[in-house]
């Protein structure tokens, strides 16, 4: 528990950090005001709206304001729905969410057979067999992944809807589409971690004492070649929850990937700077967890 605690203590500078550079978003994109007035608006119009967002007080100012309304849970009003923007991200997590861990489960259950497999068979035809598909599967771009799927297993045979968020079958081709480049990438970790792992002395004594392989494998190979994967699980389920702009886009899937890329087209930057600020927090969740697990995976290790 101390060091969750400590670690927690360590991701306040991070936050700190994360708020300048969701302040400076607003800022670097241009001017607030022009963004939200149309262009037929009075001199008098975008002076009262620069006083009332106090972007005539000095930077450091606004900073402290917005940092107070960050705290607050206020990131702003978005002008393209007329509400605050954060209600707005929360109502879309859920989706994205859902698309995040149907992925993570598709690739977990390709990559752990194929990545023991090709360690097992190493040289094989069947290690080149599986490695290939590995390369080819980090190579494919999501999106053309996406849209070959859709016109397939869609358009041609009918066996799923081609977009939208409805029932399971809505959630599959997404699934698949992001969970692929997941799955390749998993696979060639464990790969080389169950390579590494079963050269080791132990694993040479464990079936000198005439153990099953299948337990050697499981029991005393894979568990200590999982320290690896949970990290890549943890950076990548991160990635999948904030990071599925062109997969959400393709299958209309109405997540906060497909809500970012409307908002960025559309320039509405507090929806922007509330997402943004909301994938970070789940980045560092994600971290945290992972440090959680590597105890639970291998008690040797210990944090001071």
């Amino acid at each position: 528990m101390t060091f969750i605690l400590k670690n927690v203590a360590r991701t306040l500078p991070v936050l700190v950090i994360i708020t300048i550079i969701v302040f400076l978003l607003v800022r670097l994109t241009g001017d607030p005001v022009s963004l939200m007035l149309p262009e037929t608006a009075t001199d008098e119009q975008r002076a009262e709206l620069t006083e009332a967002l106090g972007l005539n007080d000095p930077l450091y100012i606004q900073y402290l304001t917005f940092l107070s309304n960050l705290v607050q849970g206020d990131f702003g009003e978005s002008f393209r729905y007329n509400q605050d923007a954060l209600p707005i991200v929360l109502e879309r997590l859920p989706a994205s969410f859902e698309l995040a861990i149907a992925s993570m489960l598709v690739a977990t259950v390709i990559s752990i057979p194929l990545g023991i497999l090709s360690a097992i068979k190493r040289n094989s035809f069947l290690d080149v067999f599986i490695t290939g598909f590995a390369v080819l599967g980090r190579a494919m771009p999501n999106f053309w992944l996406g849209i070959m799927l859709i016109l397939l297993l869609a358009v041609q045979m009918g066996w799923f809807p081609v977009s939208g968020r409805g029932n399971a079958m809505n959630l599959v081709l997404p699934a698949i589409t992001l969970g692929t480049a997941i799955a390749a990438e998993m696979t060639r970790l464990i790969r080389s971690s169950m390579l590494e792992i079963l050269n080791q002395e132990y694993i040479r004594t464990a079936r000198s004492k005439g153990l099953l392989e299948f337990i050697v494998i499981n029991k005393h190979g894979f568990r200590n070649a999982l320290i690896p994967v949970v990290t890549i699980m943890a950076l990548q389920t991160s990635t999948l929850i904030g990071g599925t702009l062109i997969t959400e886009t393709v299958f209309s899937w109405p997540g906060m990937g497909q809500l970012l890329v409307q908002a960025v087209n559309g320039r509405d930057m507090a929806v922007v700077q509330a997402a943004t600020f909301i994938v970070a927090i789940l980045v560092i969740v994600s971290n945290l967890l992972a440090d959680a697990a590597y105890r639970f995976l291998d008690p040797r290790i210990k944090y001071e």
